[in-house]
């Protein structure tokens, strides 16, 4: 029987500028995009998309705060350092939700929450 979900594949982040977004996700996740077009721009992280869209009218979009995305990292705090060195606002700090699983978000410079987890628990299917 096929499974009706196969799991997370792509998350979109809308910004205002693709040009400056690609350069600064780039510096930000420490990798360059395999997917480089004006309409798109796709990172590969870890084996899931990290995609960039430009917005039609940034002035008017408000960014949802309802759904947030965790991109797993092996160190918390250094990560979370990381993006706000690369010009992220702090949104969350790392905290704890629940031995040993630890969570921290960040604002990007176009008002997207980025989320990262340490959860050393979760693996995988092979």
């Amino acid at each position: 029987m096929k499974k009706p979900i196969l799991g997370l594949r792509t998350v979109i982040y809308q910004v205002a500028d693709l040009d400056e977004a690609k350069e600064w996700y780039s510096d930000a996740f420490k990798v360059k995009p395999y997917f480089d077009e004006p309409f798109y721009v796709g990172f590969n992280i870890g084996g899931y998309e990290l995609g960039l869209l430009p917005e039609e009218k940034s002035d008017t979009i408000e960014k949802p705060s309802s759904v947030l995305t965790y991109w797993g990292v092996d160190d918390i705090d250094d990560s979370y350092q990381h993006l706000l060195s690369c010009g992220a606002k702090a949104h969350e700090a790392p905290h704890s939700v629940g031995d040993p699983l630890m969570v921290a978000s960040v604002y990007d410079p176009w008002g997207n929450i980025i989320g990262l987890i340490y959860n050393p628990v979760f693996k995988l299917p092979d």
